[in-house]
């Protein structure tokens, strides 16, 4: 072969959703058919038309339910499609990481939320550069309950704990130490900027890279001057913008796999959709580390479909993409083993 892939035109079939007509084709190699359809992210799916639409529901702080009756579709295709979109959008943004490396300093932080009840909270570790506001990614970390619980409450964590095992209590040093592996590819020295969490310092100890880290109290005045106002600005665009992360309310994350894939969706479209500075000019984070030339819209992001074959994952993220990440008090963790979908 010259290079080029071998393949004939074998027919096609129509359906009732635009393009009605989809051209299938054959491998002249393997002799294995396919169709234009093979390379969309709507691929498999019934209802193509929701993935767009759902992108900017879910960053609008719509929870599932409410986007379901909005687009006039069962609770169960919201969950599904959404699944998938943050399936997409975290291979989208590690191809992303592929052409980049961080200039000048980067934050870490964690933002924590909970699973399932608040017995269950767990940290989003995230990773953010200062001069360009852009989300190189994020880890996971089980946490314990903690701070002032009455007599009930103790005695329900301890129940809870004795049936379902304690959480990892070195769980943040491991994702923040994932976190930083991948933050520093490709470089040999960083300038971290974080808060005084003990975990930070242990997870930096084994990497080889040379860190400048500079400490800031968490106490300190959380306003622009602030060294971590950046991923303060995130953990704020998180809680404004993903209705399973607002204070006080009923559509809270029941699985960390599932808060994990929404908040991928919420990474790309803050990269690569929104704008750095809402007043500023029209510049993502994405345009500002040479990843884009203008800021890219839902059908640009969902113009072809990943592979996942193709793309390489760090463990947590593997993890992440296959439905791994466990929630200790369901008895059924879904995986995503599927053949042909994605």
């Amino acid at each position: 072969m010259d290079g080029r892939w071998p393949f004939k035109r074998q027919g096609a079939y129509y359906r009732s959703i635009k393009p009605c007509r989809v051209q299938r084709f054959q491998c002249t190699h393997c002799k294995r058919s396919f169709s234009t359809q093979t390379f969309s992210v709507s691929y498999w799916l019934k209802r193509p038309d929701v993935l767009p639409r759902l992108f900017m529901k879910t960053v609008g702080a719509m929870a599932n339910r409410q986007i379901a009756r909005e687009i006039r579709v069962a609770p169960s295709t919201v969950d599904r499609q959404l699944a998938r979109l943050g399936r997409h959008c975290l291979l989208y943004q590690s191809r992303l990481l592929d052409r980049c490396r961080p200039r000048g300093a980067v934050i870490v932080d964690g933002f924590e939320t909970f699973e399932y009840s608040q017995y269950f909270p767990f940290h989003h570790n995230l990773a953010v550069e200062v001069d360009s506001s852009f989300t190189f990614g994020f880890t996971d970390s089980p946490l314990r309950r903690k701070g002032r619980m009455r007599p009930d409450q103790r005695r329900r964590r301890a129940a809870l704990e004795a049936e379902l095992g304690r959480p990892d209590p070195k769980a943040v040093e491991k994702g923040v130490r994932e976190l930083l592996r991948i933050v520093c590819r490709g470089v040999d020295k960083l300038t971290l900027h974080t808060d005084d969490h003990r975990a930070y310092p242990r997870a930096m100890r084994t990497l080889q890279v040379t860190f400048d880290h500079r400490v800031t109290r968490s106490t300190e005045r959380r306003d622009a001057a602030n060294d971590l106002f950046e991923v303060n600005l995130l953990d704020l665009l998180i809680r404004h913008s993903s209705a399973n992360h607002r204070r006080e309310t009923i559509a809270w994350s029941k699985r960390r796999n599932g808060s994990s894939l929404r908040l991928w969706i919420l990474v790309v479209w803050r990269n690569c959709v929104k704008r750095r500075h809402e007043k500023g000019p029209p510049v993502s984070p994405a345009m500002l580390k040479g990843l884009a030339r203008r800021l890219l819209d839902v059908h640009e992001l969902l113009a072809e479909r990943i592979f996942r074959s193709q793309v390489e994952l760090p463990a947590s993220w593997s993890a992440t993409y296959a439905g791994k990440d466990e929630t200790p008090a369901l008895g059924l963790n879904r995986r995503h083993d599927l053949t042909y979908a994605y």
